[in-house]
């Protein structure tokens, strides 16, 4: 496993982040496993020296949580010995105030996150979506007393156009509020409309990205394929995010890249992903032995200049999806 700096920030992760979506309630997602299933593949992961792991408050409800917090205790014997991030933002609960970017909300949601994470302190704690209904200002100056609180290490953001971005770096640093580590947007071989400005932004600012959905919620590791997934058949965002029909050049070469190569199509798309250079550790899902393997693996899996532009030519501007 290789470790990298996350940003410019002292903190080391490993290259492949693994998102604990896919663990929770499997009343609430199909797709969702409980912790005794989930506990293998975390454990795999470990094994081959994942250390740094991305959840939500929102995932499941909070049991996405509780199943991290439960499954990294027993895996790691220091808390030291792993980087955990968590997010804030989607409605957690019916009330006026349960949701958004509020100072309110943030302080209430971190001591709600500890507690299901079992946790005194979280490595990395992401605002989830931009708060049009907030000012920037009090969300920076609550996310600085939460990181001075100890509660939280660093601060990062997801998925949100790159002139936001650029304020609330801008509102902190003016400020001397605590600014913001790293990007979680979302960015794959069929959505590339981050490196438009976002990407650049966080390459000039030394912000570390860590993409969701490398693989396009596991569209682009079926590229050849035609048996479907539980998670293909029940999961919404994938139409609202994809449309395989029209990607499907792009599809068709990941397949014949990965035939040159002899490998699966999640390898070659993967490895695609950590081949660009603003990209620190895509957060990738895994709820079978093979996704980790193939994550593992596509770590070793060398891309030449022409494969790389093969991979990319296909791609054509698309709306921003969010």
């Amino acid at each position: 496993m290789d470790y990298r700096r996350l940003g410019d920030t002292g903190l080391r992760v490993s290259r492949i982040c693994l998102g604990m979506m896919s663990y929770g309630d499997p009343a609430r997602q199909e797709w969702a496993l409980p912790e005794d299933e989930a506990e293998p593949l975390v454990r795999r992961a470990a094994d081959g020296g994942v250390t740094f792991f991305d959840t939500a408050d929102v995932y499941s409800a909070g049991a996405s949580e509780v199943v991290t917090g439960n499954v990294l205790r027993k895996i790691f014997p220091r808390r030291e010995d792993y980087v955990l991030a968590t997010k804030v933002y989607f409605p957690m609960g019916k009330g006026a105030n349960d949701r958004g970017l509020s100072r309110k909300h943030i302080l209430n949601s971190i001591d709600a996150s500890l507690r299901r994470l079992g946790t005194d302190y979280v490595d990395l704690y992401q605002i989830h979506r931009w708060d049009d209904e907030t000012p920037i200002e009090e969300t920076m100056e609550a996310l600085h007393d939460v990181v001075r609180s100890g509660k939280v290490r660093y601060i990062g953001a997801s998925t949100m156009w790159a002139w936001q971005f650029a304020k609330a770096q801008h509102v902190a640093q003016d400020n001397r509020w605590t600014r913001f580590v790293s990007m979680q947007n979302h960015y794959n071989l069929l959505y590339r409309e981050e490196e438009r400005e976002m990407l650049p932004l966080c390459a000039d600012q030394g912000v570390g990205v860590i993409p969701w959905s490398p693989l396009a919620r596991g569209v682009l590791a079926r590229a050849g394929a035609s048996e479907s997934t539980t998670r293909a058949g029940s999961d919404a965002r994938i139409d609202a995010l994809y449309d395989p029909a029209n990607d499907r050049l792009i599809l068709d070469r990941v397949a014949e890249v990965a035939r040159e190569h002899g490998l699966p199509a999640a390898q070659i798309a993967l490895a695609w992903v950590l081949h660009q250079p603003t990209v620190t550790a895509p957060i990738v899902g895994a709820t079978k032995p093979g996704h980790v393997d193939d994550a593992l693996a596509a770590l070793s899996v060398s891309l030449s200049d022409k494969n790389l532009a093969s991979l990319a030519d296909p791609y054509r501007p698309r709306d921003v999806r969010m």
